[in-house]
C-alpha cells in the first residue's frame, strides 16, 4: 500500500538579492527576529516591508521618517549611490 505524501510547504520565491547596509541596532533586531521565527534575513525583510500597512500606523511612520530625515538628511537625488557634485575650482 503506497504511503500518503504530505504536501510540500509553500515557499516564497525571492528572485533578486540586494545588499543592505544596517546599523548595528537594526542588525541585532533582525537577528532577534531570526531566532524567534527561524526565517532568513531576506524573508524577514520581505515580510516586514510587504506587510508594513498591516502593523504600522501611517501617521507614526511618517513622523519616524520625518524625524530621521531631519536628523540625518536624505540621500542625493538619484539614490544613495549618486555622486556628490564636484566642487568648482576657485
Amino acid at each position: 500500500m503506497p504511503t500518503k505524501r504530505l504536501p510540500l510547504p509553500k515557499r516564497l520565491p525571492l528572485p533578486k538579492r540586494m545588499s543592505v547596509a544596517l546599523t548595528q541596532e537594526a542588525y541585532d533586531r533582525l537577528r532577534a527576529l531570526n531566532s524567534d521565527y527561524a526565517l532568513s534575513n531576506n524573508y524577514l525583510l520581505t515580510v516586514l516591508l510587504s506587510r508594513l500597512d498591516d502593523y504600522a500606523d501611517p501617521d507614526r511612520l511618517a513622523r519616524v521618517f520625518d524625524d530621521f530625515i531631519s536628523e540625518y538628511g536624505a540621500p542625493l537625488p538619484g539614490g544613495m549611490s549618486a555622486r556628490k557634485p564636484e566642487r568648482p575650482d576657485g
